[in-house]
């Protein structure tokens, strides 16, 4: 199992991840030094490779069962790393939040990846991934629905510096504008984010936030999901928090290397009249897509998935099982969904 980019925040995680599981990961990445840190000790095998340079990510890949990408920023790795694991013939996973580095994985290897018989999961990760299978979870037995909410309880959020790098590169190619989905498509606005509150379940309760405060979910959810409102939200000191350029980085605070910043995923979708929700809530957003990677990686070498090809993680997988699959990370409160009842819409 191939790691590119094990030395960053996330990827650290990852590697533990995976080693806890009884794979055995192969360290990769741009920095041969941060690389070599990384694998001491470990008897771990470390691969320098560049994303400029084919060859070298085909040594990187080479014998690997599958490649996660860790290394961010995703418009720069994405698609080199792709283009490597569609030659090893591997799948390929990624935790990238970046919405046009996710549409552009979507945009360009969707015919190439399906034809090769190669899966693809991009935005396997807390932004993304975990609201995409919450969402789906809670569509169950509908194929349409009228709209899904987004919100983010976080306690907090202290940026890691790949996250700064990833949104700087989104901003630049936005030409400074904001996006968010609505009437069954990408809108690009100029105005500023409106406030609301939002009342989450306990122990959050309700709280301002952002709205339209948007991540990777607008992506990932109308990927497969007949649905042309996805609004999604942030808690306004989390925002803050981003924005700010003092605010220092993650800080582990137990022995797993997690911080102490705690998050609650709220989802609400809603389809003629009737709503049905589900949350996750959990320790450290980073920390926790570790375990997203992993367990889609898992599921994709052992034949449980749903889809070829380019899909998002509710597209791929079982949503339902899959988050209970998690329940070492996170708390879940899922629908309970009877009997299939047609479209409630």
């Amino acid at each position: 199992m191939a790691v590119f980019g094990a030395y960053g925040h996330t990827g650290r995680f990852v590697v533990a991840e995976l080693v806890s599981r009884g794979y055995v990961p192969v360290l990769a990445g741009r920095d041969p030094e941060r690389l070599r840190v990384v694998a001491a000790g470990t008897g771990l095998s470390a691969r320098p490779a560049s994303v400029d340079t084919p060859a070298s990510l085909d040594r990187a890949l080479a014998g690997a069962a599958a490649v996660i990408n860790c290394a961010g920023p995703f418009a720069e790795t994405a698609a080199p790393v792709i283009e490597a694991a569609l030659r090893a013939g591997i799948p390929y996973v990624d935790v990238a939040a970046e919405i046009e580095a996710n549409l552009d994985t979507f945009a360009h290897f969707a015919d190439r990846a399906g034809a090769a018989g190669t899966v693809v999961v991009p935005a396997m990760a807390f932004f993304g991934g975990l609201a995409d299978l919450l969402a789906t979870a809670a569509m169950g037995d509908w194929t349409v629905a009228d709209e899904v909410h987004v919100a983010y309880g976080l306690s907090g959020w202290h940026p890691t510096a790949g996250t700064r790098a990833a949104g700087a590169v989104s901003r630049q190619r936005r030409g400074g504008r904001r996006v968010r989905y609505s009437a069954g498509r990408l809108e690009y606005r100029d105005d500023d984010l409106p406030t609301l509150r939002w009342t989450f379940p306990a122990p959050v309760g309700t709280r301002e936030v952002l709205g339209e405060f948007s991540m990777a979910d607008i992506v990932t959810i109308p990927s497969h999901l007949s649905i042309p409102e996805v609004g999604t939200y942030m808690t306004v000191e989390a925002a803050r928090d981003l924005s700010a350029p003092d605010t220092p980085a993650p800080v582990a605070a137990d022995e797993r290397g997690r911080s102490s910043q705690t998050f609650l995923v709220d989802v609400v979708v809603r389809a003629g009249g009737v709503e049905r929700r589900a949350t996750a809530h959990g320790r450290d957003i980073y920390a926790v897509s570790a375990p997203l990677a992993v367990e889609a990686v898992h599921r994709i070498l052992t034949g449980q998935t749903r889809a070829a090809g380019v899909a998002s993680a509710g597209a791929m997988f079982d949503a339902p099982d899959f988050l209970r699959s998690l329940s070492p990370h996170l708390a879940l409160d899922l629908p309970e969904i009877v009997a299939p009842q047609g479209n409630a819409a």
